[in-house]
Protein backbone atom coordinates (compact mmCIF):
# COMPACT_ATOMS: atom_id res chain seq x y z
CA UNK A 1 0.00 0.00 0.00
CA UNK A 2 1.13 3.55 -1.20
CA UNK A 3 1.92 5.75 1.83
CA UNK A 4 1.37 9.15 1.09
CA UNK A 5 4.24 11.62 2.11
CA UNK A 6 2.65 14.88 1.40
CA UNK A 7 2.96 17.01 4.87
CA UNK A 8 -0.17 18.12 6.09
CA UNK A 9 -0.22 21.50 7.75
CA UNK A 10 -1.01 22.61 11.48
CA UNK A 11 -4.02 24.01 12.05
CA UNK A 12 -4.01 27.55 13.10
CA UNK A 13 -3.46 27.68 16.43
CA UNK A 14 -6.74 29.12 18.16
CA UNK A 15 -7.42 30.66 21.86
CA UNK A 16 -7.15 28.54 24.45
CA UNK A 17 -10.54 27.49 26.32
CA UNK A 18 -10.15 29.59 29.46
CA UNK A 19 -10.06 32.68 26.69
CA UNK A 20 -12.62 31.48 24.54
CA UNK A 21 -16.17 33.74 25.44
CA UNK A 22 -19.01 31.69 24.42
CA UNK A 23 -21.94 33.11 22.56
CA UNK A 24 -24.07 34.94 24.95
CA UNK A 25 -27.26 32.33 24.68
CA UNK A 26 -24.50 29.92 26.45
CA UNK A 27 -22.50 32.01 28.37
CA UNK A 28 -25.59 33.76 30.22
CA UNK A 29 -26.97 30.38 31.50
CA UNK A 30 -23.39 29.11 32.16
CA UNK A 31 -22.50 31.43 34.76
CA UNK A 32 -26.12 31.56 36.05
CA UNK A 33 -24.35 27.83 36.86
CA UNK A 34 -21.75 29.22 39.09
CA UNK A 35 -23.62 31.75 40.53
CA UNK A 36 -26.62 29.88 42.34
CA UNK A 37 -23.99 27.09 43.54
CA UNK A 38 -21.91 30.32 45.23
CA UNK A 39 -24.66 32.10 46.02
CA UNK A 40 -25.46 30.42 49.65
CA UNK A 41 -22.30 30.20 50.80
CA UNK A 42 -21.49 34.38 50.10
CA UNK A 43 -24.85 34.81 51.72
CA UNK A 44 -24.58 32.31 55.19
CA UNK A 45 -20.71 34.06 56.47
CA UNK A 46 -21.98 37.54 56.44
CA UNK A 47 -25.38 35.91 58.04
CA UNK A 48 -23.73 33.78 60.59
CA UNK A 49 -21.51 36.51 61.89
CA UNK A 50 -24.32 38.77 62.17
CA UNK A 51 -26.87 37.01 63.78
CA UNK A 52 -23.86 35.76 66.74
CA UNK A 53 -23.42 39.29 67.33
CA UNK A 54 -27.34 39.63 67.46
CA UNK A 55 -27.09 42.76 65.05
CA UNK A 56 -30.51 43.61 63.45
CA UNK A 57 -31.86 42.53 60.44
CA UNK A 58 -30.82 45.66 58.89
CA UNK A 59 -27.87 45.57 59.56
CA UNK A 60 -27.40 41.71 58.47
CA UNK A 61 -28.61 42.97 55.45
CA UNK A 62 -26.03 45.42 55.21
CA UNK A 63 -23.04 42.48 55.53
CA UNK A 64 -24.57 40.23 53.08
CA UNK A 65 -24.85 43.36 50.10
CA UNK A 66 -21.38 44.28 51.25
CA UNK A 67 -20.34 40.35 50.62
CA UNK A 68 -22.17 39.93 47.51
CA UNK A 69 -20.09 43.35 46.19
CA UNK A 70 -16.88 42.20 47.24
CA UNK A 71 -17.04 38.58 45.87
CA UNK A 72 -18.33 40.06 42.14
CA UNK A 73 -15.33 42.68 42.54
CA UNK A 74 -13.36 39.69 43.68
CA UNK A 75 -14.43 37.28 40.93
CA UNK A 76 -13.87 39.97 38.18
CA UNK A 77 -10.27 40.27 39.22
CA UNK A 78 -9.14 36.79 39.81
CA UNK A 79 -10.77 36.13 36.58
CA UNK A 80 -10.58 39.22 33.94
CA UNK A 81 -6.97 40.23 35.41
CA UNK A 82 -5.53 43.72 35.65
CA UNK A 83 -1.52 43.81 34.83
CA UNK A 84 -0.04 41.11 36.88
CA UNK A 85 -2.88 40.57 39.53
CA UNK A 86 -5.54 37.51 39.24
CA UNK A 87 -5.10 34.33 38.02
CA UNK A 88 -7.21 34.65 34.98
CA UNK A 89 -8.66 31.74 35.45
CA UNK A 90 -12.20 30.70 35.71
CA UNK A 91 -12.01 31.21 39.47
CA UNK A 92 -15.08 32.19 41.23
CA UNK A 93 -14.36 34.11 44.76
CA UNK A 94 -16.26 34.85 48.46
CA UNK A 95 -15.89 35.05 52.25
CA UNK A 96 -14.36 32.27 53.99
CA UNK A 97 -16.08 30.25 56.36
CA UNK A 98 -12.96 29.62 58.27
CA UNK A 99 -13.35 33.63 59.47
CA UNK A 100 -16.65 32.89 61.07
CA UNK A 101 -15.19 32.38 64.74
CA UNK A 102 -12.36 34.65 65.08
CA UNK A 103 -14.77 37.34 63.27
CA UNK A 104 -17.05 36.59 66.18
CA UNK A 105 -14.99 36.55 69.20
CA UNK A 106 -13.06 39.99 67.40
CA UNK A 107 -16.43 41.76 67.28
CA UNK A 108 -17.88 40.78 70.27
CA UNK A 109 -14.80 42.35 72.09
CA UNK A 110 -13.55 44.98 69.60
CA UNK A 111 -16.57 45.44 67.25
CA UNK A 112 -16.57 45.09 64.19
CA UNK A 113 -15.16 47.89 62.95
CA UNK A 114 -12.01 45.92 64.39
CA UNK A 115 -13.01 42.60 62.17
CA UNK A 116 -12.91 44.84 58.96
CA UNK A 117 -9.60 46.81 60.28
CA UNK A 118 -7.79 43.46 61.14
CA UNK A 119 -8.82 42.16 57.36
CA UNK A 120 -7.55 45.41 55.40
CA UNK A 121 -4.16 45.10 57.05
CA UNK A 122 -4.63 40.84 56.34
CA UNK A 123 -5.03 41.77 52.76
CA UNK A 124 -2.07 43.84 52.42
CA UNK A 125 0.21 41.12 54.05
CA UNK A 126 -1.23 38.62 51.52
CA UNK A 127 0.05 41.28 48.98
CA UNK A 128 3.38 41.43 49.98
CA UNK A 129 4.47 38.08 50.37
CA UNK A 130 2.83 36.76 47.60
CA UNK A 131 5.90 36.91 45.22
CA UNK A 132 7.38 34.61 48.17
CA UNK A 133 4.62 32.00 47.74
CA UNK A 134 5.31 31.52 44.36
CA UNK A 135 9.36 31.05 44.93
CA UNK A 136 8.56 28.61 47.27
CA UNK A 137 6.05 26.56 45.17
CA UNK A 138 8.37 23.96 44.76
CA UNK A 139 8.22 22.74 47.87
CA UNK A 140 4.65 22.23 46.89
CA UNK A 141 4.87 18.83 44.71
CA UNK A 142 1.47 16.82 44.06
CA UNK A 143 1.98 15.20 47.18
CA UNK A 144 1.16 18.17 49.26
CA UNK A 145 -1.09 19.78 47.05
CA UNK A 146 -2.96 16.99 46.00
CA UNK A 147 -3.43 16.20 49.72
CA UNK A 148 -4.35 19.57 50.53
CA UNK A 149 -7.46 20.06 47.52
CA UNK A 150 -8.33 16.81 48.32
CA UNK A 151 -9.26 17.74 51.79
CA UNK A 152 -10.80 20.91 51.06
CA UNK A 153 -13.32 18.92 48.60
CA UNK A 154 -14.14 16.10 51.73
CA UNK A 155 -14.29 18.28 54.27
CA UNK A 156 -17.04 20.55 52.79
CA UNK A 157 -19.37 17.79 52.35
CA UNK A 158 -20.54 18.31 55.87
CA UNK A 159 -21.73 21.75 54.61
CA UNK A 160 -23.67 20.27 51.79
CA UNK A 161 -25.48 17.95 54.43
CA UNK A 162 -26.56 21.09 56.49
CA UNK A 163 -27.86 22.39 53.30
CA UNK A 164 -30.32 19.53 52.88
CA UNK A 165 -31.17 19.29 56.85
CA UNK A 166 -31.38 22.86 57.30
CA UNK A 167 -28.59 22.81 59.91
CA UNK A 168 -31.08 20.42 62.42
CA UNK A 169 -30.38 17.27 62.90
CA UNK A 170 -31.52 14.58 60.22
CA UNK A 171 -33.01 15.57 57.58
CA UNK A 172 -36.79 15.10 57.00
CA UNK A 173 -37.39 12.13 54.45
CA UNK A 174 -38.63 14.73 51.57
CA UNK A 175 -35.82 16.90 51.92
CA UNK A 176 -33.45 13.58 51.67
CA UNK A 177 -35.40 12.30 49.19
CA UNK A 178 -35.25 15.90 47.30
CA UNK A 179 -31.25 16.00 47.75
CA UNK A 180 -31.18 12.35 46.13
CA UNK A 181 -33.48 13.65 42.96
CA UNK A 182 -31.66 16.10 42.40
CA UNK A 183 -28.04 14.33 42.59
CA UNK A 184 -29.44 11.97 39.62
CA UNK A 185 -30.64 14.60 37.88
CA UNK A 186 -27.10 15.89 37.51
CA UNK A 187 -25.39 12.31 37.10
CA UNK A 188 -28.51 11.76 34.31
CA UNK A 189 -27.74 14.61 31.97
CA UNK A 190 -24.37 14.27 32.35
CA UNK A 191 -24.73 10.39 31.00
CA UNK A 192 -27.17 10.88 28.62
CA UNK A 193 -27.88 14.20 27.48
CA UNK A 194 -26.15 15.70 24.27
CA UNK A 195 -23.10 17.33 25.17
CA UNK A 196 -24.15 20.97 24.48
CA UNK A 197 -26.91 20.29 27.34
CA UNK A 198 -24.48 18.00 29.43
CA UNK A 199 -22.73 21.49 30.53
CA UNK A 200 -25.49 22.58 32.05
CA UNK A 201 -26.24 19.44 34.04
CA UNK A 202 -26.18 21.40 37.18
CA UNK A 203 -28.10 24.38 36.01
CA UNK A 204 -30.87 21.70 34.75
CA UNK A 205 -30.48 19.66 38.35
CA UNK A 206 -31.51 23.23 39.82
CA UNK A 207 -34.07 24.26 37.67
CA UNK A 208 -35.42 20.91 37.91
CA UNK A 209 -35.40 20.19 41.93
CA UNK A 210 -36.89 23.53 42.26
CA UNK A 211 -39.78 22.81 40.48
CA UNK A 212 -40.18 18.94 42.23
CA UNK A 213 -39.90 21.32 45.66
CA UNK A 214 -43.08 23.09 45.23
CA UNK A 215 -45.46 20.02 45.53
CA UNK A 216 -43.45 18.95 48.27
CA UNK A 217 -43.82 21.91 50.42
CA UNK A 218 -40.11 22.68 50.58
CA UNK A 219 -39.93 25.88 48.78
CA UNK A 220 -40.33 28.98 50.49
CA UNK A 221 -40.38 32.35 48.44
CA UNK A 222 -41.76 34.43 50.87
CA UNK A 223 -38.09 35.81 51.16
CA UNK A 224 -38.85 37.33 47.42
CA UNK A 225 -42.14 39.44 48.63
CA UNK A 226 -40.33 40.43 51.82
CA UNK A 227 -36.95 41.68 50.22
CA UNK A 228 -36.13 45.60 49.00
CA UNK A 229 -36.00 46.46 45.70
CA UNK A 230 -32.85 48.25 45.58
CA UNK A 231 -30.28 49.12 47.85
CA UNK A 232 -27.19 50.55 48.45
CA UNK A 233 -23.90 48.74 50.62
CA UNK A 234 -23.03 51.77 53.16
CA UNK A 235 -19.57 51.00 54.39
CA UNK A 236 -20.02 53.75 57.00
CA UNK A 237 -22.98 51.99 58.73
CA UNK A 238 -20.15 49.82 61.29
CA UNK A 239 -18.43 52.97 61.73
CA UNK A 240 -14.57 53.51 60.63
CA UNK A 241 -12.00 50.21 60.56
CA UNK A 242 -10.28 49.82 63.39
CA UNK A 243 -6.50 48.47 64.01
CA UNK A 244 -6.54 46.63 67.27
CA UNK A 245 -3.42 44.27 67.62
CA UNK A 246 -5.04 41.30 68.69
CA UNK A 247 -7.70 41.41 66.41
CA UNK A 248 -5.00 41.67 63.57
CA UNK A 249 -3.05 38.51 64.31
CA UNK A 250 -5.74 36.94 64.63
CA UNK A 251 -6.93 37.37 61.50
CA UNK A 252 -3.46 36.79 59.67
CA UNK A 253 -3.61 33.10 60.94
CA UNK A 254 -6.64 33.28 59.29
CA UNK A 255 -5.58 34.95 55.97
CA UNK A 256 -2.22 31.91 56.61
CA UNK A 257 -5.46 29.12 56.30
CA UNK A 258 -6.78 30.92 53.48
CA UNK A 259 -3.49 31.72 51.09
CA UNK A 260 -3.15 27.61 51.41
CA UNK A 261 -6.48 27.11 50.33
CA UNK A 262 -5.80 29.67 47.53
CA UNK A 263 -2.50 28.05 46.17
CA UNK A 264 -4.99 24.31 46.29
CA UNK A 265 -7.65 25.78 44.54
CA UNK A 266 -5.53 27.84 41.92
CA UNK A 267 -3.36 24.55 41.11
CA UNK A 268 -6.37 22.25 40.97
CA UNK A 269 -8.06 24.66 38.37
CA UNK A 270 -4.82 25.12 36.35
CA UNK A 271 -4.68 21.12 36.55
CA UNK A 272 -8.52 21.04 34.92
CA UNK A 273 -8.25 23.75 32.37
CA UNK A 274 -4.80 22.34 31.44
CA UNK A 275 -3.08 26.58 32.01
CA UNK A 276 -1.91 28.20 35.03
CA UNK A 277 -0.79 25.29 37.51
CA UNK A 278 2.53 27.30 37.38
CA UNK A 279 3.99 29.77 40.25
CA UNK A 280 3.66 33.10 38.29
CA UNK A 281 -0.36 32.21 37.92
CA UNK A 282 -0.35 31.60 42.14
CA UNK A 283 1.23 34.38 42.64
CA UNK A 284 -1.19 36.77 40.53
CA UNK A 285 -4.07 34.89 42.53
CA UNK A 286 -2.39 35.37 45.91
CA UNK A 287 -1.88 38.94 45.18
CA UNK A 288 -6.01 39.43 43.78
CA UNK A 289 -6.86 37.29 46.94
CA UNK A 290 -4.74 40.67 48.89
CA UNK A 291 -6.26 42.93 47.15
CA UNK A 292 -9.70 41.32 47.47
CA UNK A 293 -9.34 41.31 51.06
CA UNK A 294 -7.85 44.63 51.43
CA UNK A 295 -11.30 46.36 50.18
CA UNK A 296 -13.08 43.82 51.65
CA UNK A 297 -12.13 45.32 54.80
CA UNK A 298 -12.75 48.68 53.16
CA UNK A 299 -16.23 47.75 52.66
CA UNK A 300 -17.25 46.06 55.64
CA UNK A 301 -16.90 42.67 54.73
CA UNK A 302 -14.77 39.91 55.61
CA UNK A 303 -11.24 38.22 54.01
CA UNK A 304 -11.79 36.82 50.72
CA UNK A 305 -10.58 33.62 49.08
CA UNK A 306 -10.99 31.08 45.92
CA UNK A 307 -14.52 29.13 46.22
CA UNK A 308 -14.05 24.92 46.78
CA UNK A 309 -17.13 24.82 45.04
CA UNK A 310 -16.09 26.65 41.51
CA UNK A 311 -13.35 24.53 40.98
CA UNK A 312 -16.02 20.82 41.12
CA UNK A 313 -18.44 22.76 38.92
CA UNK A 314 -15.51 23.87 35.93
CA UNK A 315 -14.54 20.10 36.56
CA UNK A 316 -18.23 18.75 36.10
CA UNK A 317 -19.04 20.89 33.37
CA UNK A 318 -15.97 20.88 31.23
CA UNK A 319 -16.57 24.82 30.83
CA UNK A 320 -12.96 26.73 31.23
CA UNK A 321 -13.69 30.06 29.87
CA UNK A 322 -13.15 32.50 32.46
CA UNK A 323 -15.58 34.69 30.89
CA UNK A 324 -17.86 32.53 32.18
CA UNK A 325 -16.69 32.97 36.07
CA UNK A 326 -16.74 36.50 34.95
CA UNK A 327 -20.17 37.32 34.29
CA UNK A 328 -20.97 35.61 37.57
CA UNK A 329 -18.75 37.97 39.16
CA UNK A 330 -20.69 41.13 37.37
CA UNK A 331 -24.01 39.57 38.37
CA UNK A 332 -23.21 39.01 42.26
CA UNK A 333 -22.43 42.92 42.12
CA UNK A 334 -25.81 43.83 40.77
CA UNK A 335 -27.24 40.97 43.62
CA UNK A 336 -25.67 43.43 45.82
CA UNK A 337 -27.66 46.64 44.80
CA UNK A 338 -31.01 44.62 43.90
CA UNK A 339 -32.03 42.41 47.60
CA UNK A 340 -34.54 41.25 45.24
CA UNK A 341 -32.35 39.06 43.14
CA UNK A 342 -30.72 37.94 45.71
CA UNK A 343 -33.85 36.95 47.29
CA UNK A 344 -34.85 34.96 44.03
CA UNK A 345 -31.87 32.80 44.03
CA UNK A 346 -31.74 32.31 47.99
CA UNK A 347 -35.37 30.79 47.33
CA UNK A 348 -33.42 27.72 45.64
CA UNK A 349 -34.64 25.08 48.28
CA UNK A 350 -31.52 23.75 50.55
CA UNK A 351 -32.01 19.82 49.84
CA UNK A 352 -31.82 21.19 46.22
CA UNK A 353 -28.48 23.75 46.75
CA UNK A 354 -27.28 20.61 49.23
CA UNK A 355 -27.59 17.64 46.42
CA UNK A 356 -25.54 19.90 43.92
CA UNK A 357 -22.85 21.22 46.44
CA UNK A 358 -22.27 17.48 47.46
CA UNK A 359 -21.51 17.07 43.75
CA UNK A 360 -19.37 19.71 43.76
CA UNK A 361 -17.63 18.80 46.80
CA UNK A 362 -16.79 15.74 45.91
CA UNK A 363 -15.65 16.76 42.78
CA UNK A 364 -13.22 18.78 44.39
CA UNK A 365 -12.04 16.12 46.42
CA UNK A 366 -12.03 13.71 43.10
CA UNK A 367 -9.16 16.19 41.68
CA UNK A 368 -7.42 16.41 44.87
CA UNK A 369 -6.88 12.77 44.30
CA UNK A 370 -6.07 13.03 40.77
CA UNK A 371 -2.97 15.12 41.84
CA UNK A 372 -1.75 13.03 44.27
CA UNK A 373 -1.96 10.28 42.51
CA UNK A 374 0.96 12.16 40.53
CA UNK A 375 3.31 11.42 43.80
CA UNK A 376 5.28 8.30 44.20
CA UNK A 377 3.13 6.64 46.70
CA UNK A 378 5.69 3.39 46.98
CA UNK A 379 7.72 5.72 48.90
CA UNK A 380 6.54 4.94 52.40
CA UNK A 381 7.64 8.85 53.44
CA UNK A 382 5.08 10.01 50.61
CA UNK A 383 2.62 7.46 52.33
CA UNK A 384 3.23 8.55 55.74
CA UNK A 385 3.05 12.07 54.80
CA UNK A 386 -0.39 11.66 53.20
CA UNK A 387 -2.18 9.16 55.80
CA UNK A 388 -1.20 12.03 58.57
CA UNK A 389 -2.50 14.95 56.58
CA UNK A 390 -5.44 13.37 55.96
CA UNK A 391 -6.17 11.63 58.83
CA UNK A 392 -5.36 14.82 61.31
CA UNK A 393 -6.73 17.16 58.65
CA UNK A 394 -10.27 15.38 58.94
CA UNK A 395 -10.81 15.37 62.44
CA UNK A 396 -12.27 18.79 62.68
CA UNK A 397 -14.34 17.55 60.43
CA UNK A 398 -15.81 14.47 62.45
CA UNK A 399 -15.41 15.89 65.91
CA UNK A 400 -15.62 19.47 65.84
CA UNK A 401 -15.05 19.92 69.29
CA UNK A 402 -11.56 17.57 69.33
CA UNK A 403 -9.62 21.12 70.34
CA UNK A 404 -12.31 22.86 72.52
CA UNK A 405 -9.75 22.40 75.73
CA UNK A 406 -7.43 24.71 73.97
CA UNK A 407 -6.73 28.18 73.92
CA UNK A 408 -8.16 30.27 71.10
CA UNK A 409 -5.65 31.42 69.14
CA UNK A 410 -4.77 27.99 68.90
CA UNK A 411 -7.99 26.93 67.80
CA UNK A 412 -8.31 29.30 64.87
CA UNK A 413 -5.64 27.45 63.46
CA UNK A 414 -6.82 23.67 64.58
CA UNK A 415 -10.34 24.27 64.08
CA UNK A 416 -9.34 24.29 60.27
CA UNK A 417 -8.76 20.69 58.97
CA UNK A 418 -7.50 22.16 55.53
CA UNK A 419 -5.06 24.51 57.41
CA UNK A 420 -3.83 21.67 59.92
CA UNK A 421 -3.57 19.48 56.32
CA UNK A 422 -1.29 22.23 54.59
CA UNK A 423 0.77 22.32 57.69
CA UNK A 424 1.06 18.20 57.85
CA UNK A 425 1.60 17.91 54.71
CA UNK A 426 4.16 21.05 54.22
CA UNK A 427 5.73 19.76 57.26
CA UNK A 428 6.75 16.48 56.72
CA UNK A 429 7.42 16.60 52.84
CA UNK A 430 9.46 19.07 54.01
CA UNK A 431 11.16 16.86 56.86
CA UNK A 432 11.77 13.79 54.77
CA UNK A 433 13.01 15.35 51.17
CA UNK A 434 14.65 18.92 51.87
CA UNK A 435 16.12 18.46 54.81
CA UNK A 436 19.42 16.95 54.21
CA UNK A 437 20.35 15.46 57.57
CA UNK A 438 17.02 13.13 57.70
CA UNK A 439 16.96 12.39 53.96
CA UNK A 440 17.43 8.95 52.93
CA UNK A 441 18.40 7.08 49.74
CA UNK A 442 16.45 4.17 49.87
CA UNK A 443 12.62 4.44 49.21
CA UNK A 444 10.80 1.46 51.23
Amino acid sequence: MAVSTHAVAPAPPGPHPVDVRPPLRRLVPLSLQHLLVAYAGMATMPLLVGTALDLPEDRIRLLISANLLVSGLATLLQSLGVMRVGARLPIVMGSTFTAITPAVLIGGEHGLAAVFGATIVSGLVTLAVAPWFGRWLHLFPPLVTGTVIAVIGFSLVPSAAGLVTGGHGAPGGRGLALAAVTVALVVLVERLAPPALARFSVLVALAAGTVLAVPLGLFDGSGVADAHTVTVPDPTAFGAPAFVVPAVVAMLVVQLVNMVESVGDTLAVGQIVGRGDDAPTVVRALRADGVATAVSGALASFPVVTFGQSVGLVSVTRVRSRHVVALSGALMVVLAFVPVLGAAVAAVPGPVLGGVSLVMFGMVGAVGLRVLARADLTDSRNLLTAALAFGLGMIPVGAPDFYAPLPSFARTVLDSGIAVTGIVAFALNLLFHHTPRFRKDDTR
